[in-house]
């Protein structure tokens, strides 16, 4: 028997996506974003609140980066969930991490994190004091370690961190379970 639970974010688990803006001044900002999700194959969106300094940030400069958190810098990627840009004014400074500009977009490269996609505002929704931002993806860079023998990425060579709404936690990418498009068969085939 099922129980009912009333409105949750229900869509579990979530990537761990690390959002890099520039401010006015040029300086890198970095926050963690539990909400966000591809809505095409050159789009992603994410769900931020609007008293975010990376929301203004990515107003002005009309571009930010969308990081993937591996395992190895889960601590740094929490405290950029944690700690606020807008009080804490050496914030990126204190984690030790390394920023380059893209080529692509006027947004910073965590050059840490294993995989990054480098995205143009396109779109942005505001209801609630919430902003759905929609950005088209212009490129993404990928560490050449995680990739296989066909170029592409593979997920479990690149570590990377899932978050659990449900229970507030982290966790890693798990086991290959089977091809997508193709397990039907075993079954219905």
């Amino acid at each position: 028997m099922k129980k009912n639970l009333g409105p949750l974010p229900a869509v579990c688990p979530m990537p761990v996506l690390m959002i890099g803006t520039y401010d006015e001044n040029g300086k890198v900002d970095v926050m963690n974003a539990a909400w966000g999700q591809i809505c095409d194959t050159d789009k992603i969106y994410i769900s931020l609140s609007d008293d975010h300094k990376t929301v203004l940030n990515f107003l002005k400069t009309k571009a930010f980066t969308v990081g993937l958190a591996d395992v190895d810098h889960l601590s740094e990627a929490d405290w950029f969930g944690t700690v606020s840009g807008n009080d804490t004014e050496d914030k990126f400074e204190r984690t030790g991490m390394h920023a380059v500009e893209s080529e692509f977009v006027k947004a910073p490269v965590i050059e840490e994190f294993p995989l990054t996609m480098e995205c143009e505002l396109i779109r942005v929704l505001e209801t609630d004091g919430v902003y759905a931002v929609m950005g088209k993806i212009v490129n993404v860079k990928a560490e050449e370690s995680i990739l296989n023998a066909e170029g592409k990425v593979d997920i479990t060579k690149a570590n990377l961190t899932l978050f659990d709404q449900f229970g507030n936690a982290y966790y890693r990418i798990g086991d290959k379970l089977a091809n997508a498009w193709e397990v039907w068969a075993e079954k219905f085939g």
